[in-house]
């Protein structure tokens, strides 16, 4: 059993795309360019999500640049981590539903 829960698929998207830093909009657009559109985050669920993660420690806010009202934000090493177990659970749920689906043919 993962040491985390799985994750939702805004969740993924959010931190998937603070591989690199971003802020709030950048969050948002990145997000929806990695779901082909699936994922559209509004600015209250996504400041939600963003707290919540910073709880957890799998995201850090990043200092407010002078006179920004901007907040950017990075992913940890924790969050990296869970990243990476995600994608290999994602991985092998599609491995096994492949794996089935030929064994049914």
């Amino acid at each position: 059993m993962p040491d985390y829960p799985a994750l939702t698929e805004s969740t993924y998207y959010i931190l998937l795309s603070l591989v690199q830093p971003r802020h709030g909009y950048g969050i948002m657009q990145r997000a929806e360019a990695l779901s082909g559109g699936r994922v559209r985050l509004a600015a209250g669920t996504l400041y939600g999500a963003l707290n919540t993660l910073c709880d957890r420690g799998w995201i850090l806010q990043l200092p407010n640049e002078e006179d920004s009202r901007r907040k950017a934000y990075k992913l940890t090493e924790q969050g990296r981590i869970i990243l990476k177990k995600e994608v290999a659970r994602l991985r092998e749920l599609a491995d096994n539903g492949e794996k089935v689906l030929r064994e049914d043919a």
